[in-house]
């Protein structure tokens, strides 16, 4: 039985010790069946719930899932000081999280360079590792793709870039990663996405991370795997090309493809691939949840407390008696439903409920 208990709101920090002795801090929130996110080198487990771009996905994760992540080794609340952050190293780390967690089987995700960790776990634990989601993924580093003198040269630039100027104040330096990350990003959300990378990582662990990522190469594994499969990929992603994605989903038994339309390697809410992702997600990892506790996700739970009613039939004065709230109260909430919904009135809200699911209990 999982023994793991969360709240979206404010995750629990709590840590883990590896086979080394590194502290790996993690957290696991939301509401939902467990699934558990591998590492990776760009992440900070309290920042990113304050961030612009982070923190929708968190958001759409939670209302799900019970979501477990955790701070790669020299990075966010882990461990800083650490030299090895060899595959192998990062392997017990996920296994040291999972163990104090108390998960015994669960689907994993993995994200851009975390995907190669978590289909090195997956091999490694086949008896714990339910289902395995690949985004944005690649089984080998850039230096393991035969690439060619100039894609070599870019490869030792980027690092060189990392090391003289990842901690500057000035994100000059760090843009050039966050346009290949998300060339579809505002000005606003490239902003917050330079200031999340200077604070997640110092300089000399980024570029030791890149360095280590970029060598990595678990081709060999992908016959190996035994779990389901599921590969997602934007087609035009520009960090990771989209050839990658095929491959694993050639190479891996009965992977299944899911193709979506775009070039952001991080998904971002507002772009349709954000949407698509998580389609795909709850198509393939099913919550167990009825569909009315996963529409709307944006509505806080008196909000979806008061659309359920709104839904049965009842008006406002019934609804501020079953609640025990004033009737003003009641008004202002369903302004807010109205707003997040994109609804005009009540009768339209009332449709768009009953089509969700909610208000199953009206007689």
């Amino acid at each position: 039985k999982n023994k793991v208990m969360a709240t979206k709101e404010t995750p629990e920090i709590r840590f883990a010790t590896s086979a080394d002795g590194t502290r790996i801090a993690y957290a696991c929130a939301g509401s939902g069946p467990v699934l558990v996110r591998s590492g990776r080198w760009i992440g900070h487990l309290e920042l990113d719930w304050n961030s612009a771009v982070r923190r929708p996905f968190l958001d759409e994760m939670c209302s799900t899932y019970t979501y477990c992540m955790h701070d790669t080794r020299g990075t966010g609340l882990s461990d800083r000081d650490v030299k090895d952050v060899s595959l192998e190293a990062q392997v017990s780390d996920l296994a040291a999280v999972v163990d104090a967690a108390g998960l015994e089987q669960f689907p994993l995700l993995g994200i851009s360079g975390g995907s190669t960790l978590a289909i090195a776990y997956a091999v490694k634990y086949p008896q714990r590792v339910t289902r395995l989601v690949l985004q944005g993924a690649t089984s080998r580093g850039v230096m393991k793709r035969n690439p060619t003198l100039a894609q070599i040269e870019e490869a030792k630039l980027l690092v060189k870039l990392i090391e003289v100027g990842w901690d500057r104040a000035n994100p000059v330096y760090r843009q050039l990663h966050t346009a290949q990350f998300m060339p579809g990003a505002t000005q606003a959300q490239m902003e917050d996405w330079n200031e999340l990378q200077r604070l997640s990582v110092s300089s000399e662990t980024a570029a030791r991370h890149k360095l280590a990522i970029d060598e990595w190469d678990v081709t060999s594994l992908l016959p190996q795997i035994k779990c389901p499969v599921q590969v997602v990929h934007c087609r035009d992603d520009v960090r990771v090309p989209y050839a990658e994605g095929r491959l694993l989903a050639s190479q891996i038994p009965n992977a299944r493809l899911v193709t979506l339309e775009g070039k952001n390697h991080v998904l971002m809410k507002g772009d349709p691939a954000f949407d698509a992702f998580f389609a795909a997600l709850r198509a393939f990892v099913p919550s167990g949840k009825k569909q009315a506790e996963v529409s709307f996700p944006e509505l806080s739970r008196r909000e979806r407390e008061v659309l359920d009613l709104v839904a049965q039939g009842l008006d406002n004065l019934q609804i501020s008696a079953h609640l025990g709230v004033a009737e003003k109260t009641v008004r202002n909430v369903m302004t807010n439903i109205f707003d997040k919904m994109s609804v005009e009135n009540r009768p339209q809200a009332i449709v768009r409920a009953r089509e969700a699911g909610f208000g199953a209990a009206r007689h």
